[in-house]
Parts: C-alpha cells; structure tokens; sequence
C-alpha cells in the first residue's frame, strides 16, 4: 500500500469521524493539491510532492497534522 494512498485513508476516517460534508471536504482537498482524492488507490505511486501537498491541505482543512 502505498502512503499516498494511507494519507487518503486517513484523510477519509477524519471526514467520517467528524460527520463533514464529504464531497466539500474532498473537494476543497482536491482543488488545493491538484489530485482527486477518488482517483487514489493502493497501487498509486508515491510522488513526494504530492504526498507533501496532501499532509498540507489535510492540516489546511480538516486541521489533520499527518
């Protein structure tokens, strides 16, 4: 499993921990790094600048320190 996927894990439990509006969530997360949460799965490659963009708009949006 790749960590850009486990970012997208957890970026996901905290929208459902939290009872968010998932879409806005996933959303604004995706206008801020340039990916959609969606098309990330557990084959995806790690690239370190958009595992860098992701932990900075979790942190960003959700307050989500990863």
């Amino acid at each position: 499993m790749s960590q850009t996927y486990e970012i997208k894990l957890r970026i996901e439990e905290k929208i459902k921990k939290d009872k968010l509006n998932e879409n806005e969530i996933k959303g604004k997360i995706g206008l801020k790094t340039g990916k959609l949460l969606a098309f990330i799965n557990a084959s995806t490659a790690d690239d370190p600048v958009v595992i860098a963009k992701l932990k900075a708009a979790a942190k960003e949006v959700l307050n989500l320190s990863l």
